[in-house]
This record gives structure tokens, C-alpha cells and sequence, in this order.
């Protein structure tokens, strides 16, 4: 004898959130610290706020919302931090870009000179061109696995972009530096762009040549060792860098270039040897460039002793540690201190004038905002599943690192400084709009990795199906 069982539906997995209200949540309160910040400097420097105050304030929150609503539409389960945390930061350069052109006009007018054409309205400008982009990426690329197509094409083309300030008539020197192209009155930096298209490079084609990357066939003194043939990737990398040094004088972009493929090659072969091999062809390049290039060994001797040489060129790093140590852990508070003092305070040194005035604990506060950043990029290499997408995520998220590194390091002697900017932070618009780049295509690749597989119409057959026995 039967009788009929209990209907037991089958469960469902539950919906995922795409958590696009703590995004809005996290970029007021981004806005919300921009306002006060601003309205602490003028109050401190007694400037007072101006008319159009809440005009540039109405427009920076105008951009972030653009910039969620777009995310909201084509990459509503993407990472939820990554937008709020370059708005903030983008935000807080600009609090700080406007705190240096106060002091440049009183300045000026203490000294009866011409009042200056401000900085942050060029700053802003940059912002909205940067969300722009950061909207078509969005719009265009629907698929990040699309970019594996163009390996070479972008890798080419990177290149030429690396190269390009050495052109003639177009390519400009700025500070001992060819890092400029010049065309007509507007300049901008190619290498920004260059290491976009390289990261993409990197990863298309150590997608195709990681498991020959991988074979090892020797060991020297224990360490183990790629084939002889399969040295030629590292090796070509390692002189582009140095070309770069050598021609462009540019230290930053140099490092930036090589410890890219470096990183990007041990995360695709798993082989701790490439880092050896690596650290081992920095090392040779760095005494090479030592003793070949007075301006490298120049900067070696300022980090070295830079108290030694602070009426020539260790002018800036000085002040740069003195404005630290006069902010001690909380800071001279925004408004009140002397971030000016520091040459190009609103470029690599910038900061330099966030840490006087907002402290140690300020500054601790912003680099936690980038190890977050970085972070939740690297979070993203570990959840997509398709390889190029992890070399993808995880080489931009590297390039970030990188520039941290190197800028912070710089500027608060821990290693020689370079000409590297600090993202999202620094004046000018080639880092600005790059950076945001960075961060619109990241949102495609965390969209794909966590957004749930559509229900198949059988799941929904089987949900409502009654057992009997």
C-alpha cells in the first residue's frame, strides 16, 4: 500500500546582492568628507567660502553619481568598494590641490604679484574627463576576455606609447625627465597609458606561454631555473626598462615597466625562481645605472644623506620630512600648516602636505585606503574563473601597488625618489584618467566573477515537482 509523500519543493540558492546601496552609502560619505574637508580650509586659512563653493561641490557629487548609476546599469554585481574609494581618494586631492592654490594666491598677494590661475579647476576638469572615460569603458566593454583578442595589438601599441616623448618636435623634457608629448597647448604623459595596454600585453600572452614559463631544467645553487630559450621574455623586458632609463631618464616608469612583468610572471607560472631571476637582473640594472647615469647616482647620494645636500638637490626630500615631523600623529589640521614650503607639493609631493596636516594618523588612514583598493583587486583575480581575466585583475592591481610603493617610498626616504605620481591624488590629468580606467575595467572583470549563473527553466520544473511514492 502507497500513499502519497509530502511535496518537497527544491531549494533555490539564494539571490546574490549586488550591494549597490552600501556603494551609494560609502560615496556620500565620500562627498560628505570632501565638503567639510574644503570648508575647514577656508575657514583656516581665512579665505571664507566663496559663491561657487557649493557649484563645484554640486558637481562633484554630480560626477559620482553619474559614475554609480552607469555601474548600477552594466556591472550591478561588481565589487562595491572600488568606486567609493577612488572617488574618496580623487576627492581628497582635491581638497589638497585647493589647499596649495590658497596658499599661492596669498602668497602672491603678500608680494603684490599677479594672483594664479588655480589648480583645482584643471584638477576637476581631469575629474570629469576621467569619469567620461571611465563611463564609455563601462559602456564598451561588456566582456574583459574581448581585450585577449588585441594581445599584440596592445602590446604594440604600448610600446610606441613608452617611446613616444622621445619623438622629435612633440616630445618634451619636464625636470631632467622625457617623459612629456606636447601637442599644440596640451601635454600629457603617455607612459599612464602605456601601462594599461602592457598589463593587457602581459596578460594575453602569458595566458598562451605560462606552462612553457613553468618547465624548469636546471638548478643553480639550489635555485631552480627556467630552459635557456624561455629566458628571452624577461630578458627582452629587462632591456626595454633599461632603454627607458637610459633615453627617457625616467627611473620610475623603468621600475614600474619591469616589476609589472616580473609579479605578473611569478602569479602565472608559480615558480619563485623568476623572482629570483628578477630581483638578481634589478640588482645588475641598478648598479649599471649607478655608475653609468649621474642623475641616478645623484638621487643615491640625496636619499642616502639628504641633509647633506639641502640647498641643491635635496632641497625637496628635506622639506618633504619636515613637513612630516611638523604634523606629528594628528596633524597640523587642513588649513594650518606649510605644505607649500615642499617643491611641486601638489604633484609627487603631495603627500608630503596630507601627512603634515592630517598627521600620521591621516596619512596611515589614506595608504589603508589603497592596501583596501589593491585589496579588493587582487580579491578579484582569486574569484574570476578564466585565466586571462586573473593575470588581468591582478596586474592592474599590481600596477597600483607598484606606484604606491614607490612614490610613498619616495617621499618619505624609505628608497631613492623617482618621477612616479601618487594615483588618484596627484595634479594631472594622464594619472587621473588612467587610474580611473584601471579601476572601470576592474568593475567588468569583478561583475563577471560574481554575478549568479542564470536559472535554467529545468531548475524551475523541478522546484514545483511533487514526489510520490
Amino acid at each position: 500500500m502507497s500513499t502519497p509523500a509530502t511535496a518537497h519543493p527544491v531549494a533555490r540558492p539564494p539571490r546574490q546582492r549586488t550591494r549597490r546601496g552600501l556603494e551609494l552609502i560609502l560615496l556620500i560619505l565620500a562627498w560628505g568628507i570632501g565638503v567639510l574637508g574644503t570648508q575647514q580650509v577656508a575657514w583656516a586659512t581665512g579665505e571664507g567660502l566663496h559663491s561657487r563653493f557649493w557649484i563645484t561641490a554640486g558637481v562633484v557629487g554630480a560626477l559620482a553619481l553619474i559614475a554609480h548609476i552607469i555601474v548600477r546599469w552594466r556591472v550591478p554585481y561588481a565589487d562595491p568598494f572600488l568606486l567609493p574609494i577612488a572617488t574618496l581618494l580623487t576627492i581628497l586631492g582635491l581638497v589638497m590641490i585647493y589647499r596649495l592654490d590658497v596658499a599661492a594666491l596669498q602668497r602672491a598677494e603678500r608680494n603684490g604679484n599677479p594672483a594664479p590661475t588655480p589648480d583645482v579647476y584643471n584638477q576637476l576638469t581631469w575629474y570629469a574627463v576621467a569619469v567620461l572615460l571611465f563611463v564609455l569603458v563601462l559602456l564598451v566593454l561588456r566582456d574583459h576576455r574581448i581585450l585577449q583578442r588585441y594581445t599584440y595589438t596592445f602590446g604594440l601599441l604600448g610600446v610606441i606609447l613608452l617611446l613616444l616623448p622621445l619623438a622629435p618636435v612633440i616630445g618634451a623634457t619636464v625636470n631632467g625627465a622625457t617623459l612629456w608629448v606636447r601637442v599644440g597647448g596640451f601635454t600629457f604623459q603617455p607612459a599612464e597609458a602605456a601601462k594599461i595596454l602592457l598589463a593587457i600585453f602581459f596578460a594575453g600572452y602569458l595566458v598562451v606561454t605560462r606552462d612553457s614559463l613553468a618547465l624548469v631544467r636546471t638548478k643553480v645553487l639550489g635555485v631552480p631555473l627556467p630552459r635557456a630559450r624561455d629566458l628571452g621574455p624577461i630578458l627582452i623586458v629587462w632591456m626595454v626598462s633599461l632603454g627607458v632609463l637610459v633615453f627617457e631618464r625616467d627611473l620610475g616608469t623603468s621600475l614600474l615597466f619591469f616589476g609589472l612583468f616580473v609579479c605578473m610572471l611569478y602569479i602565472a607560472t608559480q615558480r619563485w625562481s623568476w623572482l629570483v631571476l628578477g630581483l638578481l637582473l634589478f640588482a645588475v640594472g641598478a648598479v649599471f645605472a649607478y655608475l653609468a647615469f649621474g642623475h641616478v647616482r645623484t638621487r643615491v647620494q640625496v636619499w642616502l644623506d639628504p641633509f647633506a645636500f639641502s640647498d641643491t638637490g635635496g632641497y625637496q626630500i628635506v622639506q618633504s620630512l619636515y613637513g612630516f615631523a611638523n604634523g606629528g600623529l594628528f596633524g597640523t589640521g587642513l588649513g594650518r600648516g606649510y605644505p607649500e614650503l615642499v617643491p611641486f607639493a601638489n604633484t609627487d609631493f603631495i603627500m608630503s602636505g596630507l601627512g603634515e596636516e592630517l598627521g600620521l594618523t591621516g596619512a596611515i588612514g589614506i595608504m589603508l585606503l589603497y592596501a583596501i583598493l589593491i585589496e579588493r583587486g587582487l580579491r578579484i583575480a582569486v574569484s574570476v574563473r578564466d585565466p586571462f581575466g586573473q593575470l588581468l585583475s591582478a596586474g592592474l592591481s599590481i600596477t597600483l601597488a607598484i606606484q604606491v610603493f614607490v612614490i610613498v617610498g619616495g617621499v618619505t626616504r624609505l628608497i631613492p625618489l623617482t618621477g612616479l605620481t601618487t594615483p588618484f591624488l596627484s595634479y594631472g590629468g594622464s594619472s587621473l584618467v588612467a587610474n580611473w580606467a584601471i579601476i572601470a575595467i576592474l568593475l567588468v572583470i569583478s561583475n563577471r566573477a560574481r554575478r549568479p549563473a542564470p536559472e535554467s527553466p529545468a531548475s524551475d520544473h523541478v522546484a514545483t515537482q511533487v514526489v510520490r511514492r
